[in-house]
């Protein structure tokens, strides 16, 4: 099935183009423009899992196949092709993508329903499928950059989906601008992306991994064109992945339908950074200068992000930061070499912030589109299996055993151990303690406690079966999925082995090699001793957010009078919002607008065109002077002609 590879990005393409050209004049029914789209991810996903089985029959050092599908471009010694890399690492981001992608579509049919963009919703759904496909099966980064430009379109588009409402969030947003935010953000790291593939033809001659990867691997470490290239790869990857700089536009993309924030924040466009740099493992492993800055902006990120959460009270607010949070935490396995567990959590994080984001959803179904979780309370009540599994989402992201979060969390801040940085262990830490707090903040102001909402205008109910069943398949996946990646240190002990990382050996062999990486380790009692304390400092949070907010008596204000003035910089974000309007919003618009539009554009450039004009009339009118129709004054002006021309030809 691998040569047919090219129909799981092809699938979504037609489900695309069927409901977008037909769905809103000839397709009536939301029942049949649902099946179709949910199907063309359904059938990728079946091509996807077919092509996985055969992965798995082949020796593992030969689980790398390229599918050319035809030239793309031809010029010179330049020759691109639209061809496809199925492989460990490639393979494992199809299945998410399509996997989870399919269960989001079906979602959306119950989710969506009435609304009057029903067809143009799913037509952007399938072609922001299509285009996180490409992203990730290309064989060669200009088809990935085309994945990588499109899924930033998307995001536009699906962000901005219900472009004439605003967005009642901490701040008042229209969601056109929360849209245009994003866009732009993610324009400033999509350069450095642009100019890195200039410098990586000029350095490899060639745009392909395999070709870039292998020349990589035998260059000596070091070097400042390698680490300008990865530096600006990096700064692509912070615009998508939402990292300190470029991560402010995350937050406000939860102005979008709640199965676009599952979509984006889950499965496909916020861990392209992830997979870029996996991707390009062996180029990154050569700068040590890179690595460092990955992990310093990564841990920052995850520490930061973790803080602001604890005092959101939207609820997809809560869960926006947290997918930044958790983001961090895979850059920072990035950036200690620890490839294969980011790649991990990308896998666990999808199950579970999925979960989340779609059981959100269904709680802002039942309270009809109300998302603030002070004005909830006791829903369990009301919506029991919305209830249980959004309690097995809350669980697995505040890594607690043994479901899939605890798992892949804890790999991560091991590595960070393990390579000589327990300061880097214990921010981590910190920030795992920041998640279990505001998860269980957030699930027992919106589960339990008092009922906070008026019963008069709202009536909290279950939500229907095609919104449930999601729910409940997330929910297995949260809970077993961790078991693919069982650390040595636990699979020892129970017997289990490392799957997930065995599975990904070969990919990432190269890179290991450079950094002198050992695989496997004999001691096994301090990693034992640091996941028996990680899961102590989780559990704390989970034990102060219960004293703080289960009892029926709770305040959902109580932790903004207790941390009063900090309360407030975490609620303003820090204030980086208005520092980037001051240090660059406001100046760019300011010289926008009295230079280069009053002084520029207007007196300078509008100036030279309308004097030009004036030039050109006055001049005509004196023209138009000697047009008298007087005979004799013609018969003058002709003389005068043959005298210059005679004079010329004698005298010139």
């Amino acid at each position: 099935m691998i040569q047919y590879i090219y129909l799981v990005p092809l699938f979504p393409l037609i489900g695309f183009l069927i409901v977008g050209l037909f769905g809103k004049k000839y397709l009536k029914s939301e029942t049949l423009i649902g099946t179709i789209a949910s199907s063309a991810i359904g059938l990728s996903f079946i091509v996807a899992c077919a092509a996985f089985f055969q992965l798995i029959g082949e020796n593992p050092e030969q689980r790398s196949h390229i599918v050319p599908v035809f030239t793309w471009i031809q010029t010179g010694a330049l020759n691109i092709n639209i061809a496809y890399q199925v492989d460990q690492l490639s393979i494992i981001y199809t299945l998410i993508i399509t996997g989870i992608g399919t269960l989001i579509h079906i979602y959306s049919a119950g989710y969506m329903h009435g609304d009057k963009g029903f067809p143009r919703f799913f037509a952007y759904l399938n072609l922001f499928i299509f285009m996180m496909l490409n992203l990730v099966l290309a064989d060669n980064l200009l088809l990935t950059f085309l994945g990588w430009e499109g899924v930033g379109l998307c995001s536009y588009l699906l962000i901005g989906f219900w472009y004439d409402r605003k967005f009642e969030g901490s701040n008042i947003v229209w969601t056109g601008d929360a849209a245009k935010k994003a866009f732009i953000v993610n324009r400033i790291g999509d350069f450095g992306v642009l100019i890195a593939m200039f410098l990586l033809y000029q350095v490899f001659g060639t745009l392909e991994y395999d070709s870039i990867n292998q020349q990589a691997a035998s260059m000596t470490a070091g070097g400042g064109m390698i680490t300008a290239i990865t530096l600006l790869l990096f700064l692509g990857c912070t615009g998508k992945s939402a990292q300190i700089p470029l991560g402010v536009w995350l937050p406000d993309a939860m102005a979008g339908p709640t199965p676009v924030s599952a979509l984006i924040h889950a499965a496909t466009m916020v861990t392209a950074g992830i997979f870029l740099i996996a991707r390009n493992a062996t180029l990154f492993a050569l700068s040590h200068e890179t690595m460092a800055v990955v992990t310093g902006i990564g841990i920052t990120t995850a520490l930061v992000a973790a803080t602001v959460g604890i005092v959101q009270n939207d609820i997809k607010k809560v869960l926006a930061y947290s997918t930044v949070s958790q983001l961090g935490f895979m850059f920072v396995a990035l950036g200690v070499g620890a490839w294969w567990a980011a790649v991990f959590h990308v896998m666990t994080h999808a199950f579970f912030k999925a979960l989340l984001f779609l059981g959100s959803g269904s709680v802002i179904h039942g309270m009809h589109e109300e998302q603030d979780i002070q004005k909830m309370g006791n829903l369990k009540k009301y919506m029991p299996t919305t209830y249980k599994t959004f309690l097995i989402g809350t669980v697995a992201i505040a890594g607690i055993p043994p479901l899939s979060g605890f798992f892949s969390k804890d790999e991560i801040l091991w590595k960070a151990f393990d390579n000589g940085s327990p300061i880097l262990w214990a921010v981590g830490a910190i920030a795992a303690f920041c998640t279990a707090f505001y998860m269980f903040r957030m699930m027992f102001l919106t589960f339990h406690g008092k009922e906070r909402f008026d019963h008069h205008h709202v009536h909290p109910h279950e939500s229907p079966l095609s919104m449930t069943f999601p729910l409940m398949v997330l929910a297995v996946l949260s809970i077993f999925g961790g078991f693919l990646g069982v650390p040595y240190a636990l699979g020892h002990f129970i017997g289990v082995p490392n799957i997930l990382e065995h599975w990904l050996e070969p990919i990432f062999a190269n890179a290991d090699k450079i950094l002198g990486h050992a695989a496997h380790h004999e001691n096994h009692a301090i990693e034992y001793g640091l996941m028996v304390v990680s899961t102590a400092i989780a559990s704390l949070g989970i034990f102060i957010a219960y004293r703080l907010y289960y009892s029926e008596s709770s305040k959902p204000t109580e932790l903004a009078q207790k941390l009063s003035g900090l309360y407030k910089l975490l609620w303003n974000k820090y204030f980086v919002d208005e520092i980037y309007q001051n240090l660059f919003v406001s100046p760019i618009r300011d010289m926008s607008e009295k230079f280069l539009w009053k002084i520029f554009d207007v007196k300078i450039i509008d100036g030279f065109i309308n004097n030009t004009a004036k030039a050109t009339g006055h001049s005509g009118e004196y023209i138009r002077k000697m047009q008298s129709g007087v005979a004799q004054n013609y018969a003058v002006y002709m003389l005068v002609g043959i005298i210059l021309i005679v004079g010329y030809l004698v005298f010139g």
